[in-house]
């Protein structure tokens, strides 16, 4: 069925439904997005902006996410959904075949267009800022998603996409977002509802192969900075996540007993551990100081005090480390599997080569 939205605004207990706006909102979701691509998705660098194709088409908005896969966003606008399906995918043929040096050319020439922050910035620079990391991937490109835009979406553009979507189908990194425009009287408000979870899409648009089967080893990501300190996740025994729901949520993936394989973007893999508990807020977490259970907050200095709203609050996952080493140590090679979300349940190939390799490494038995 078609999603719909809607909201109300209370006075007292009596609702007025607030009226929404569709047709004016598509002639303004480009400028939108291009202003502020997080509306979208926080996990995207914007580099391009009518990207002209070999074949004389404009692709709406290109943009990389924090592996340096290409992600095609295109709006629907007036078109019908075969053809604007259609045009999408013609977009990923094209995409697909884009070299490194294409892209840095792209970026350069939509900073050239469209000035930002990154003026004057390299691909390199400017992705390594956004995605607080040390290098760019070695291979950019290895995967593409793509993305449709729309004021609404009707039932022929939903079934079309869940069956292109379908991993024992034609297994194409496909998704649609439904933005709405919402006003009460001077004030108009923004909705956006996606037809598939975009953190399933993003495990799915893993490098190499789908091998079907996961292998019951979870990767999880750790956003190493100065205030979620890989140090204190060592000492303390835990992983982290925050800065929204997009960053945090995957962590409730994890459960007690499972198996974990840390890695650090931009340094390597830095630890294996075991899930001793479920997923716990800032507020919730304690850790033990001399034999006392005490707050999180209280154990370390590095983490933000006051109040801090609940989606953007830190969680934290406790981990009875099996094999932990500094970032000095980390296991970094050609080859390992990558991913921005904060907990996967990878099932390509490359994971199944990762966890082989880190046992190695890192000289862990399998699980008994």
């Amino acid at each position: 069925m078609p999603i719909e939205l809607g909201f109300w605004r209370l006075n007292g207990n009596q609702p007025a439904r607030l009226e929404s706006s569709g047709l004016d909102l598509e002639s303004r979701l480009e400028d939108i997005l291009a202003s502020d691509l997080d509306i979208l998705n926080p996990g995207l660098l914007l580099i391009g902006r009518q990207v002209p194709t070999s074949y004389g088409k404009f692709i709406d908005l290109l943009a990389l996410d924090a592996q340096g896969n290409v992600v095609v966003i295109e709006l629907k606008r007036d078109r019908t959904p075969r053809d604007v399906v259609a045009q999408v995918l013609d977009y990923g043929s094209w995409v697909r075949t884009l070299k490194d040096e294409q892209l840095a050319n792209l970026f350069a020439t939509f900073l050239a267009k469209y000035p930002s922050e990154s003026v004057g910035r390299s691909l390199d620079e400017a992705f390594c800022k956004r995605f607080d990391l040390k290098e760019i991937p070695e291979e950019l490109n290895a995967q593409h998603e793509l993305v449709i835009v729309a004021s609404e979406l009707d039932p022929s553009t939903e079934r079309i996409v869940a069956y292109l979507a379908d991993q024992s189908l034609a297994k194409i990194n496909i998704n649609a977002v439904f933005f709405r425009v919402f006003k009460d009287g001077a004030n108009e408000y923004l909705s956006r509802v996606w037809l598939r979870d975009p953190t399933e899409v993003e495990i799915a648009a893993t490098t190499g192969p789908n091998i079907g089967d996961w292998n019951g080893e979870f990767y999880v990501s750790f956003g190493h900075d100065e205030e979620r300190h890989w140090d204190d996740a060592r000492k303390f025994g835990y992983i982290a996540a925050g800065g929204g729901s997009w960053y945090s949520k995957t962590l409730s993936l994890l459960e007690p007993g499972a198996r974990i394989w840390v890695n650090v973007p931009g340094i390597g893999y830095v630890g294996v551990g075991e899930v001793l508990d479920t997923v716990k807020s800032i507020n919730d977490f304690t850790v033990a100081v001399n034999g006392v259970q005490v707050p999180i907050t209280m154990a370390t200095t590095r983490l933000p005090k006051g109040d801090v709203p609940e989606d953007k609050r830190e969680y934290f996952v406790r981990v009875k480390w099996i094999k932990d080493v500094p970032l000095d140590q980390a296991v970094k090679e050609r080859g390992l599997f990558g991913n921005q979300n904060s907990a996967a349940k990878p099932t390509a190939a490359k994971w199944v080569h990762t966890i082989a390799r880190l046992k190695q490494r890192f000289n862990i038995p399998d699980p008994t």
